[in-house]
């Protein structure tokens, strides 16, 4: 099995290094001045233990592969690129395997519109890119938590060798056939990363993240949405990994953060806060501090405005706080 990581960015190059350094033959798909650097010098891992550079293959887009029947594909992109991503693996490769290993719920039914066969990730992985040709991981112990499933539910054999494979590359990682359900648990501790991009940390941080998990929980029940509880989360995560220090590189900001602090232009909140006003909508209940968050996300990345730095008065309007 070969395994194709679209999108080489933290997670994706955790992961893609995990593999490799099992043994696996993977191949990166990254692009601008990522891809540039790291096809000219390898990809620096930098974690708690020191740097560590790999070479493996990387190319900019799935045309330039040569695909084979046993390759895999792993999407670990944000949700707002996964359509394009989709749409240009199809165009060469219709037949694929997909595997979303991202945030959010919506990568899944995204996949599944053009994929004959989805599996769905939780991922629980403390990565960090924000410079070209690096990506950053504070784990010490297991690399992450990757528990996997077929989509929307059940598990096969490709499910148990993805899961086997990811354990060597120094994971943890379960084969589940709910695994939504803890997509949909990761997606609640995911609604803070708008607001975390957007004012930095902090007691009104917290606040709104309590807010918006408030109005999930009851779009959820209505729709008669699994989730796993805190318990069982935390059980999962017990002695799996712990974060620990880089002399220099603090720990920050999720992945939204991220996406801010290096000017992408973009962000996932469409995909985290957004899947919450969906939910709503369709049921019939107001979520006015989601539907806000992601307001507040659109006008932050048309004015162009810095990781941590819109004004908090402007942003507890917008959610009526």
């Amino acid at each position: 099995m070969r395994f194709i990581v679209f999108g080489a960015g933290g997670v994706g190059g955790c992961i893609g290094a995990g593999l490799q350094d099992a043994g696996r033959d993977v191949v990166l798909i990254a692009r601008g001045a990522h891809l540039e650097a790291m096809q000219q010098s390898g990809l620096n891992i930098v974690s708690p233990t020191g740097v560590r550079k790999i070479v493996v293959p990387v190319v900019g887009a799935p045309s330039e592969i040569d695909w084979q029947s046993d390759d895999v594909v792993l999407l670990t992109m944000k949700g707002q690129h996964t359509q394009d991503a989709l749409r240009s693996l199809a165009s060469v490769h219709p037949q694929a395997r997909i595997v979303c290993a991202q945030n959010g719920v919506a990568n899944e039914r995204m996949a599944a519109g053009l994929f004959s066969y989805v599996v769905a990730m939780v991922v629980n992985l403390p990565a960090m890119h924000l410079r070209p040709g690096e990506v950053i991981t504070h784990a010490v112990g297991r690399g992450g938590v990757l528990d996997c499933g077929l989509f929307p539910a059940g598990v096969d054999d490709l499910v148990v060798t993805l899961c086997a494979a990811l354990e060597d590359g120094g994971f943890s990682a379960r084969p589940d056939p709910k695994v939504m359900r803890w997509k949909y648990a990761k997606l609640l501790t995911n609604l803070v990363n708008t607001a975390q991009a957007l004012l930095g940390e902090g007691e009104v941080v917290a606040d709104i993240a309590r807010a918006a998990r408030r109005e999930a929980v009851v779009c959820y029940a209505a729709h008669g949405i699994e989730c796993a509880t805190v318990d069982e989360i935390r059980e999962r995560q017990q002695n799996t990994y712990r974060m620990g220090d880089i002399p220099g590189i603090p720990r920050s900001g999720g992945s939204t953060w991220q996406s801010l602090a290096r000017g992408t232009g973009n962000a996932e909140s469409e995909f985290l806060n957004g899947e919450i006003e969906r939910l709503g909508a369709q049921a019939g209940i107001a979520t006015p501090v989601n539907s806000g968050l992601v307001q507040a996300m659109r006008e932050a990345l048309q004015e162009g405005v810095p990781a941590g730095t819109f004004p908090t008065h402007r942003l507890l309007a917008l959610l009526g706080l």
